[in-house]
């Protein structure tokens, strides 16, 4: 297939360079369009109030590369509109990812600048994913601490799920019907196994309070990431946070075309 790649994390994360590495192995044509920098938490936001840069970049990768210093709804909607050729073969679809961390639960899912990457793609008509690797809270202090690398057990699990998703997800891609208006989401557990099993989800029901701490003395709020509060989701179906406790991957279809039934 011929894919259009992009993340929230930035063009410099180590778990993206894994899941095109893995793409591009597994021989599918690949464009990559990342956000110059971190775009964490940004959901499916545009840039309406400032131009946006893209620039050519260059990581190595064989394949053309972009940044753009945007989000990542920006980056597949700049990509689609101005950045492929016009005489190239088509887009058949957006792969987002990996992020770093699991993007699981409603209180998590709407706020994913990786799904709202995936959910840009699907507004142009194409058949997307969003993947994420759990990771845990102190591996995001150690990657934060060594300059965005991972610990060598964290790494190898992320070239596991980067392995799995190349072989798994554009196969399913493929037989996403066009205009589905839908995502698959794709979470993948710490560590993963190559056995772990791929299950159907549901996303859970958590409450996400208090994000921001108190002002201090300028009236200044900042962000204080929380994992949430207590799950409210009933036993069955499965969730997702569930599935990943289990070492499975959580595989949930995010059918926008069905909000309001």
């Amino acid at each position: 297939m011929h894919l259009l790649v992009t993340n929230d994390d930035g063009l410099d994360a180590v778990f993206l360079h894994e899941l095109v590495h893995a793409l591009l192995a597994a021989n599918h044509a690949l464009t990559v369009v990342a956000p110059l920098g971190e775009q964490s938490w940004i959901g499916a936001a545009k840039s309406r109030h400032r131009p946006v840069r893209s620039a050519r970049a260059e990581c190595g990768f064989g394949c053309p590369t972009w940044s753009v210093d945007g989000t990542p709804s920006d980056c597949v909607n700049i990509a689609l509109a101005h950045l492929l050729p016009a005489e190239g073969p088509a887009i058949e679809g957006v792969v987002s990812g990996i992020n770093i961390g699991r993007n699981t639960s409603l209180a998590f899912i709407p706020a994913s600048g990786t799904i709202g990457g995936a959910w840009e793609g699907a507004l142009h008509g194409l058949a997307s994913a969003a993947i994420s690797q759990e990771v845990a809270l102190e591996d995001f202090e150690y990657i934060r601490a060594h300059n965005g690398r991972p610990r060598a057990e964290l790494l190898a699990s992320v070239q596991m799920s980067a392995r799995h998703a190349a072989a798994f997800i554009p196969e399913l891609l493929a037989r996403t019907a066009p205009r589905a208006f839908t995502v698959h989401n794709f979470n993948y557990p710490f560590p993963c196994r190559p056995d772990a099993p791929v299950v159907r989800t549901v996303p859970a029901r958590r409450l996400l309070p208090r994000l921001f701490g108190a002002p201090d003395e300028a009236g200044l709020h900042r962000f204080a990431y929380n994992r949430g509060g207590k799950e409210l989701s009933p036993s069955l179906p499965l969730t997702d946070n569930a599935a990943l406790a289990t070492g499975a991957i959580s595989h949930t279809v995010l059918d926008y075309a069905r909000l309001g039934h």
